[in-house]
């Protein structure tokens, strides 16, 4: 079965380095994401679009917008990206520069980093983001649920906040990364409830192999099974691993544990095919 991985880091943050060396021990590299892709059966990985300056680190209010991947020179031929957003910079000018961007044939989507930055999805600056989106034919990525930050703020991350925008862009698609775990039932609601909503189920555990396969086998996951089965939307789940943060191949193992077999090619790859048009001609 060939694999898309629709959520991945591939930038020069300092977080990232760290969770690999000390919690997840990938090889954060280009020569590290192809050679578990290659060992995994991942076809296309997408990127969000993720910068950080020398000051604070992420979330970082001077980043441009729109973000890009830069942890090496030169991306792999099978990695894709979704511009990201910084709504401190997001102006006339920057609108121009990401209207430029989204008309790449390896840029994809947008991301918009809730929780980071202290903006609810509905926010009037993100309108222009959404029109963008609309035109190009491109989704529109949250982050949702827990931050990988102290400095990160909940409330905007919260998974109920996005369904207002999906009611009120109706033409767009938009992908609840990571589920909103912890608020996982309350994303099952808002995926089921909106058509153009749909979550990737990416992040949901750091570390190595090991975490990956004590978590699933104990209790620690009885909300995420109980919102999977209550969403019963597989048609607009996608699989995502969010590396670095947890090795490709067990995340494979780890999500195939969480889905029923029979809707096994829709999650982990058909379902990205539709969300994301553009990476067909990567295919």
């Amino acid at each position: 079965m060939n694999i898309i991985d629709a959520h991945i880091h591939f930038s020069n943050i300092r977080s990232f380095h760290e969770t690999a060396k000390e919690q997840s021990f990938v090889d954060y590299s280009k020569k590290g994401i192809i050679n578990e892709f290659e060992e995994a059966g991942v076809v296309l990985g997408i990127g969000m679009g993720l910068t950080e300056t020398y000051g604070m680190g992420f979330p970082d209010p001077k980043t441009s917008t729109p973000m890009g991947l830069d942890l090496d020179s030169s991306l792999p031929n099978n990695i894709v990206y979704c511009a990201g957003i910084n709504p401190y910079t997001l102006n006339n000018e920057t609108l121009v520069l990401l209207e430029n961007e989204l008309q790449k044939d390896n840029v994809v989507g947008i991301k918009i980093y809730l929780g980071y930055y202290p903006f609810y999805a509905y926010d009037e600056i993100y309108h222009p983001v959404y029109a963008l989106a609309e035109k190009y034919d491109v989704p529109v990525v949250f982050h949702t649920g827990d931050t990988y930050s102290e400095r990160g703020l909940l409330k905007y991350s919260h998974p109920l906040t996005l369904d207002e925008v999906a009611v009120r862009f109706r033409k767009v698609r938009f992908v609840m990364a990571h589920f909103g775990d912890p608020w996982v039932l309350t994303g099952a609601e808002v995926v089921y409830k909106n058509s153009n909503m749909f979550a990737d189920l990416s992040g949901l555990i750091v570390g190595t192999e090991i975490e990956l396969m004590s978590y699933s086998e104990g209790r620690f996951l009885d909300h995420l099974r109980h919102a999977l089965v209550y969403c019963d939307h597989y048609d607009r789940l996608l699989f995502g691993t969010d590396w670095p943060l947890a090795p490709i191949k067990p995340c494979i193992k780890f999500i195939q544990q969480l889905i029923p077999k029979k809707y096994h090619e829709d999650v982990f790859y058909n379902n990205a095919v539709k969300v994301f048009p553009k990476i067909k001609d990567k295919l």
